[in-house]
């Protein structure tokens, strides 16, 4: 990209806020885009060390404030603590600032309520790093297809995204729920994502949820399983996210997406195909002509490229404003109106 002199331009990012190992990839996919990265800072010195190793390029900033009052700086990067990423959001476009979070983006609706609101007056941008659609070489793949027709009109998505706990390593705060904002809040916002993005829905609502404590009494702010029904101006989706990877599987999780259309479908086996093909990010099509197989892990991710672009030319190639708040306030929402199962029953 070049400036109006023909000469290189850049953007420049700091990253505030390490809790979550999200952050490595937020960097990293930026760092592959082009853009440089400045500073660092966290209250944590262990993630701050860590962090620094893997980055040795980024400086260490004394404060929050360092970083926002730093002119230089085009674009904020966080994966803190779940419910204090929307605050520093908030101050980070109040500086004149874009800011990418991990997700979720918000931990409340009254967060969320305040984003939009700064958002619309400062013209800023809000992002939120939905990687398993963002980073995933089969979820980006599938938006081609679908794109160019392979399999009709989408009318539903089915989401799963089962994840592994392993209790030794998570810190305090991914036990309460206040802090990490349920498993609605947290892992589903990345189902309620592709559902809009895949449907091409620009308005929904929630048509039921529930969440549960199942296995985990000892954590009793813990939700270990969430479903929920969304309904949407241009199609349906089911999403289920648990806590109940079995140690056993060898990856995180078997994440997979089902993408129904009136000409097919697309079923995507994202980080593993069990008892099938070795490695990740496979994509099946099924369509009036057979079956089809597609290896999606040499897929150019484009998300980090299109969003500096977007902070470059105030445009909204990598995700609109729009839909990174509805899908945020469809979990937020399926989240608030849960039914609480298991051991939340009789909270």
């Amino acid at each position: 990209m070049r400036n109006g002199n023909g000469g290189i331009q850049m953007i420049r990012f700091s990253v505030i806020g390490l809790n979550h190992n999200h952050i490595y990839g937020q960097a990293r996919l930026l760092l592959r885009a082009g853009a440089e990265l400045v500073s660092v800072y966290a209250p944590e010195p262990e993630l701050i060390a860590e962090f620094m190793q893997a980055f040795p390029q980024a400086r260490l900033a004394r404060a929050t404030q360092e970083i926002l009052e730093d002119g230089s700086i085009q674009l904020v990067v966080s994966a803190g603590i779940p419910n204090e990423r929307a605050p520093l959001g908030i101050q980070v476009m109040k500086h004149g600032k874009d800011f990418m979070s991990d997700k979720p983006g918000f931990t409340t609706l009254e967060q969320l309520a305040e984003a939009r609101r700064v958002q619309a007056e400062t013209r800023r941008i809000y992002s939120i790093c939905f990687s398993e659609r963002f980073e995933v070489g089969a979820a980006v793949r599938a938006g081609e297809l679908i794109q160019a027709g392979a399999i009709g009109q989408v009318v539903q998505t089915v989401g799963l995204g089962p994840h592994r706990i392993h209790p030794p390593a998570r810190p305090d705060w991914f036990y309460q729920r206040a802090r990490y904002g349920g498993i609605l809040t947290d892992i589903a916002s990345h189902q309620v994502d592709q559902f809009l993005f895949y449907t091409g829905s620009t308005q929904a609502e929630v048509v039921a949820s529930q969440v549960a404590n199942y296995k985990h009494p000892q954590f009793r702010e813990l939700e270990d399983f969430g479903e929920l029904l969304l309904r949407g101006d241009k199609g349906t989706g089911y999403i289920r996210v648990d806590w109940y990877t079995p140690a056993g599987l060898g990856v995180w999780g078997d994440g997979r997406l089902t993408i129904l259309g009136t000409e097919g479908y697309i079923e995507l086996r994202k980080s593993i195909d069990v008892a099938g093909r070795a490695g990740t990010n496979h994509l099946f099509l099924i369509d009036q002509k057979g079956i089809q197989y597609l290896d999606c892990s040499e897929q150019e991710l484009p998300y980090g490229r299109q969003l500096i672009f977007d902070i470059m030319n105030r445009t909204e190639t990598a995700m609109s404003q729009d839909h990174c708040f509805l899908a945020s306030q469809l979990a937020l929402e399926a989240e608030a109106s849960a039914q609480r199962l298991g051991h939340l029953r009789h909270e």
